[in-house]
């Protein structure tokens, strides 16, 4: 009898998100197993269970899937796990929190994308700002963003110190570099604004953060992108399903909106866990592996060859 792909998910939540199991079922999964309440200190022994129970040929059919919403600790989570094997006990790990890796790694491959196209201009050396920077998703895409050589500000609503904190937690974390800034009040958010080349709203559902008075004050900007589909709009004047339109108040700038990013986080997602089920070596997936498959499905929608 073929053995059944087995997918072991852990969350340091009280539940398990219901999109990845669907997520994982769509993606062939036949046994999705959701574990809670996994501390940090209670991975090693769940991975050892997981791979000493099917034997070298079973752990090709086993994955394990770190979710939560706590994008630093499931990076810490998946290197436990992944220091909790040995060969040839080695199933494949990927992380993806909340979502936040797979639609950090889009919203930046989108704002790449449409630097190129309408700027002539590379993610590299651009000025980002990420605006609810301290959550999962804005602490993910400004670390992606940094090492794709931008220079990357966090920004808080709750002031310099928050903003601080989580630049230096985050830069540490992941060996980049960045900074924190305030956006707690109109001034300091259009101080902000000001040099940015790029901008990345990151802030929480039906919650605007840049106003089409404050655009006025951004004018360096190139791309804005918003991964916000709930009115308000997280940016003003940045519509859910556009694609790089041409953002009003700001010549020649254009906004991503939320469902433009998501169409490319769903893709990667997908293409993440098929890829952690098909493989034939265990694989280890985490936001620089999502980045990569998000700049892969633009290039082949754009039949152009993916950024180095």
């Amino acid at each position: 009898m073929e053995r059944p792909h087995i997918l072991h998910l852990l969350t340091p939540g009280r539940q398990a998100s219901p999109f990845d199991v669907n997520m994982a079922a769509d993606a062939g999964y036949q046994i999705i197993t959701p574990y809670t309440d996994v501390a940090l200190d209670a991975v090693t022994a769940l991975t050892q269970d997981a791979i000493f129970s099917r034997g070298p040929k079973g752990v090709a059919r086993t994955g394990i899937f770190i979710g939560g919403r706590d994008a630093l600790l499931a990076a810490d989570m998946l290197e436990r796990a992944k220091a909790a094997m040995f060969k040839p006990f080695v199933v494949s790990l990927m992380a993806d929190p909340s979502g936040a890796y797979t639609t950090a790694a889009a919203m930046v491959a989108r704002v790449e994308a449409a630097l190129k196209r309408h700027h002539q201009l590379a993610l590299s050396g651009r000025q980002v700002l990420v605006l609810g920077g301290t959550g999962p998703v804005g602490r993910i895409a400004a670390v992606i963003a940094a090492q794709a050589g931008a220079q990357v500000r966090i920004a808080s609503h709750s002031g310099p110190d928050a903003a601080q904190k989580a630049a230096r937690d985050t830069a540490a974390r992941f060996g980049v570099e960045l900074q924190g800034v305030s956006a707690a009040d109109r001034a300091s958010l259009r101080t902000a604004l000001a040099p940015a080349d790029v901008v990345l709203a990151c802030a929480a559902a039906g919650v605007q953060v840049v106003a089409s008075d404050d655009l006025a004050h951004a004018k360096a900007l190139k791309v804005a992108a918003d991964v916000n589909a709930v009115a308000p709009e997280g940016i003003a004047g940045v519509g859910v399903m556009d694609d790089a339109k041409p953002l009003a108040g700001v010549e020649g700038a254009v906004g991503i909106g939320a469902l433009a990013v998501g169409n490319v986080k769903y893709q990667t997602q997908h293409r993440l866990l098929v890829s952690m089920r098909e493989a034939e070596k265990a694989v280890v997936l985490s936001f620089a592996e999502a980045f990569g498959v998000a700049r892969q499905f633009l290039a082949e929608q754009a039949g152009a060859p993916p950024s180095a």
